[in-house]
């Protein structure tokens, strides 16, 4: 809690709203709803009365957000081969929400899991957790203004703000300790959580989270991304493929049909990670994200997106072929990761294996299959499975060879970048299955550096198929049942309920 709990500073809140039980998920979810929308609103009004200044000194106005509960007091059979969608031992287990609306049909599938498997309500009702102000208007932009220009530092006398006290990954990072009597966690992010990371996808990629797809690409070559656009508005003039529309930065939407409305101006300045959005019924379309060069850009990034529970993430990106037999244009499916990118080492020691998913890697192949018209061993001329090692120095062929090149042969790998162990790292670390195709663009342990003009035909027409292979391969994943996508591998010993 924050100090100003202990001040004598009155304090308005509204009726506190009791946990109730639920045995039906939807009414359940639907509560949240209202919770969070009454709640919210409170904060609202008593922010526009400040800034109105029609504000009793000293009075704080403060609201919660919603919570889930649910208590077990039985070891509970389930179907061994779920993943997720059931407490692992007897306790109260509880977390806090925020934003249902935007997580309904999540919400509504991890509820009825838990109803289901554990025949005994879920509880609904108000945490002890405030909502910061900043949080409760969904973009944040009227708050900044107001509190940059007019308000100053008297803001949080009133009002509470952002605490990153209660702002972490413990959870997820398996390092959570709870205090005695303290409810489990219930899901792999607390409210504060997901709202940070909300409000930085808007900051970062230009287009709000509601648009955001449960099918992520991850570049770093804005020929991805032209490619990307070209072929969305194709499909979605054709009616094809079950598109509804094509979301790119500053929330510029172009509909489906043959007319193709598009609604919006273009930015005045691009964003750091632009995202674009092929917009499917429940989320299910695809979202592509050009997060530009390093494990550190591909860690922020991931970071965020994983609070949106994805269904799948691949990276699509170019590397070093590291071996002779390659050419420049081959393709790469990872099996395996050095991890030479430092950034979450504090998060994920490099000690812990991050192991290919049988479903994400059987997908890719199809996928470079159906595109390149390619099968069995034809299919191997132009791709090759095996390690990729991951590093943070771009430069690193100015280093004296022997060292790296040694410990590249000792892990066998096959092809060098920065992003793809980060973002699988980071996949295995938030329970978001991952993948990696990256396509061969230069060979320096062979003389064929990324230099201009030296990129050959072959090399041309491979990249030109790559974005479709991805594509295709998350086609391919979405036709899965999710409960087999969502591999047990991610999953520990001692877990939540949510995925």
């Amino acid at each position: 809690m924050l100090d100003a709990l202990n001040t004598d500073t009155p304090t308005l809140l509204p009726p506190f709203i009791p946990f109730t039980g639920y045995m039906d998920a939807r009414a359940a979810t639907e509560r949240l709803v209202e919770i969070y929308a009454r709640n919210t609103a409170f904060i609202r009004d008593g922010f526009a009365q400040y800034a109105a200044g029609s504000f009793i000194p000293k009075q704080r106005v403060r609201a919660y957000y919603p919570a889930i509960r649910i208590k077990v007091d039985t070891y509970q059979e389930v179907d061994s081969r779920l993943s997720y969608g059931h407490v692992v031992e007897p306790g109260t287990y509880m977390t806090t929400i925020t934003q249902p609306a935007l997580y309904f049909d999540y919400l509504l599938e991890q509820l009825s899991l838990l109803i289901k498997n554990h025949g005994v309500p879920v509880e609904i009702g108000e945490s002890d957790m405030p909502i910061p102000l900043h949080f409760s208007f969904t973009d944040g932009q009227y708050v900044e203004g107001t509190y940059a220009d007019t308000l100053g530092d008297s803001l949080r006398d009133h009002f509470d703000v952002p605490n990153l006290a209660v702002t972490d990954d413990a959870i997820v990072n398996g390092t959570w300790h709870g205090k005695p009597d303290e409810p489990m966690p219930l899901a792999p992010f607390t409210a504060p959580r997901v709202d940070y990371s909300l409000h930085r996808l808007q900051h970062y990629t230009a287009t709000a989270p509601q648009h955001f797809q449960n099918f992520v690409l991850f570049t770093n070559y804005q020929f991805y991304i032209d490619e990307f656009c070209q072929w969305a508005k194709e499909t979605l003039a054709s009616g094809e493929g079950g598109y509804t529309a094509l979301v790119e930065p500053g929330n510029i939407v172009t509909r489906a049909g043959p007319e193709a409305e598009r609604i919006g101006a273009p930015l005045n300045r691009a964003p750091q990670m632009p995202s674009y959005h092929l917009v499917r019924d429940k989320h299910m379309g695809i979202t592509l994200i050009n997060i530009g060069v390093g494990p550190s850009n591909a860690k922020t990034i991931t970071d965020h997106v994983a609070v949106l529970r994805p269904s799948a993430w691949l990276m699509l990106g170019h590397c070093a072929g590291l071996r002779t037999t390659q050419r420049l244009g081959d393709y790469v499916l990872a099996h395996g990761y050095v991890r030479q990118d430092h950034v979450l080492d504090d998060d994920l020691p490099s000690w812990v294996p991050v192991p290919p998913l049988a479903e994400i890697q059987v997908a890719l192949e199809q996928a470079v299959a159906e595109v390149a018209g390619l099968s069995g061993w034809e299919l191997k001329k132009i791709m090759r499975t095996g390690t990729v090692a991951t590093i943070d120095n771009r430069n690193w062929e100015l280093r004296d060879h022997r060292e790296p090149v040694q410990r590249l042969s000792q892990s066998r790998a096959i092809a060098l970048d920065m992003e793809s162990a980060t973002i699988a790292a980071n996949g295995f670390r938030f329970r978001v299955p991952y993948g990696t195709l990256l396509c061969v663009s230069d060979k320096p342990l062979h003389g064929e550096l990324k230099l201009p003009g030296m990129a050959s035909d072959f090399y041309r027409t491979q990249v030109g198929q790559h974005l479709h292979i991805g594509i295709r391969a998350l086609e391919n994943l979405r036709d899965m049942p999710r409960e087999r996508l969502h591999s047990r591998k991610l999953r520990s010993f001692i877990e939540t309920a949510f995925k």
